[in-house]
């Protein structure tokens, strides 16, 4: 098959990001009530997300590999490696950032939710390419749905950005950092790792990237949601996020 639709599918489900990100070009009356809604969403999506897509496919190939015991132990080394790299990431960007200002607590919540989204979004390039380069029918549903979450990925990028910065453009321009890794890694891997590409290696990236992003909703992103002390938008951001997720998931 041509690999141009395949690639052209990736691209799309990746630049959705943008979509999500272009959010902060809304005017904003409750600007304090705007954060908690998004980040609340945004954490409830990356927690959803985790648990009901990444963390139980990703530990059904290590188990289906190495057997229940071993294939268990084995997903939860690389889910806690996924965990612990958060902190890493957190002090090197502490270390060139050291103010404790609000908006810089702000930023840092952008920037880990930016790299961890870029990290997701790079095995999701991979599939969405090799999905389509081997079935377009089920190419096309998966860069759906992949799109489908890629927009609130986007929004949990551009808001703190936003209202750290001040920068709308820097906030929309992260969002498609995040996204473009889609395409490349799709991109890429075709040209480069076509032959290594396995369940088992993709597994592994997917299960970091959980413990990656359930560690930033809980560490970074719900202390700065809790902080503004907007009750009904966390929730309402919770439920939404719940819902997309679980609709995207049971019926794409």
């Amino acid at each position: 098959m041509n690999i141009i639709l395949p690639l052209l599918i990736s691209t799309i489900a990746g630049f959705s990001t943008v979509l999500g990100g272009l959010i902060v070009y809304l005017r904003i009356k409750r600007v304090e009530e705007f954060i908690t809604l998004c980040l609340s969403f945004s954490l409830s999506v990356m927690i959803s997300i985790s648990i009901i897509e990444l963390i139980p496919d990703s530990s059904f190939q290590f188990i289906r590999f190495f057997g229940i015991l071993k294939g268990t132990i084995l997903a939860v080394i690389i889910f806690l490696i996924g965990v612990l790299s958060v902190n890493i990431i957190n002090n090197f960007i502490k270390k060139y950032d050291k103010s404790t200002t609000s908006s810089n607590n702000l930023y840092r919540v952008g920037i880990l939710s930016m790299i961890a989204l870029l990290l997701h979004n790079f095995p999701e390039g991979i599939a969405t390419f090799m999905s389509s380069y081997k079935d377009l029918t089920l190419g096309i549903s998966l860069g759906i749905a992949i799109m489908m979450h890629n927009i609130p990925e986007g929004i949990s990028i551009s808001v703190p950005i936003y209202y750290s910065t001040g920068s709308k453009k820097r906030g929309v321009v992260y969002s498609l950092i995040s996204g473009i890794a889609e395409p490349i890694g799709a991109l890429l891997t075709y040209l480069l790792f076509k032959n290594y590409i396995t369940d088992l290696s993709l597994a592994i990236v997917l299960l970091l990237v959980a413990g990656i992003m359930i560690t930033l909703s809980i560490n970074e992103l719900l202390p700065e949601v809790l902080k503004y002390k907007k009750e009904r938008y966390i929730i309402l951001g919770l439920i939404i996020g719940n819902i997309l997720v679980i609709v995207n998931h049971f019926i794409l």
